[in-house]
């Protein structure tokens, strides 16, 4: 057992394949194809195939064969007992030497601030998946829920298909704008009681972590804006995505948070984002 701790430790002490590691934490608990690891991390695909085996060996990750390809998860029974090797074990349950544990999976989550859930929907642009989103959740279950969007990408605007679909569908968009996701990092920016993911380059970036540790979902999905052919073929992947999202967002605000645990809404989340996504 030893043997495998140090083990695993030597495999991340390796820069790239930590990164390679933290990717898959990241998408937790989403199976990743080896292509795309390769091509988030710059790696060649020999490269990515050798960090993925060495991984792969030590448990630290697990791998599924999809078809042709082979899908890759982390195994976080395996995190785990790296993170209780390196501390609850070493420091022998001391309070003062072991790290702060994490929010207990148990306690039922309650608004952080006023009388709405504090909801915020990351994209890469903020100008049509994420802003999506933040519009049907807003109008859907505006007493229950206070929606926000953002982009990690410095520069952006409003997508003009997006802003049509959005009038179609009776929303009012007077009050939208794109907006950067560190305008939701500073001391002044509410707390955020859930956050979700709507593509999958911004779920791959490595973002700060949030302050109260809200329960948070990847619930990607093809970007609109880069869909070709005629305006019509144009307007019909805008539908596409918003009618997606409804679902999930459906989904989501169905839930009965009073009686979920953390761990029970965390669990529901993913499974929103999988089910859906079937649907779709």
């Amino acid at each position: 057992m030893e043997s495998l701790f140090t083990d695993r430790l030597t495999t991340l002490s390796h820069p790239q394949r930590m990164a390679v590691f933290r990717l898959l934490m990241r998408r937790c608990p989403d199976e990743l194809p080896a292509g795309e690891i390769s091509e988030v991390l710059d790696l060649k695909a020999s490269t990515a195939s050798v960090y993925l085996s060495a991984l792969t060996q030590t448990g630290l990750i697990s791998q599924r064969r999809d078809g042709t390809r082979m899908l890759y998860a982390v195994n976080l029974d395996a995190a785990r007992e790296v993170v209780a090797g390196l501390f609850l074990d070493c420091c022998g349950g001391r309070a003062d030497l072991c790290p702060p544990q994490p929010p207990d999976l148990l306690r039922r989550i309650s608004p952080m601030t006023g009388k709405t859930f504090n909801v915020l929907f990351v994209c890469t642009g903020n100008s049509a998946r994420s802003i999506f989103a933040e519009t049907i959740l807003r109008d859907m279950v505006g007493d229950k829920f206070t929606a926000y969007s953002a982009g990690t990408t410095h520069r952006s605007e409003l997508n003009p298909f997006a802003v049509k679909i959005l009038k179609s569908k009776g929303h009012d968009v007077s009050l939208l704008r794109s907006k950067n996701i560190e305008e939701f990092h500073g001391n002044d920016a509410p707390q955020m009681d859930f956050v979700f993911t709507v593509c999958d380059r911004a779920a791959n970036e490595d973002c700060p972590t949030w302050p109260g540790q809200p329960v948070s979902g990847h619930w990607g999905m093809p970007d609109p804006v880069k869909a070709g052919g005629t305006d019509a073929e144009k307007r019909f992947a805008f539908h596409e995505t918003y009618g997606a999202l409804h679902n999930r967002i459906t989904a989501f605000a169905a839930l009965s948070f009073k009686n979920l645990n953390r761990g029970s809404l965390q669990k529901h989340v993913d499974e929103i984002g999988k089910e859906t996504a079937k649907q779709d």
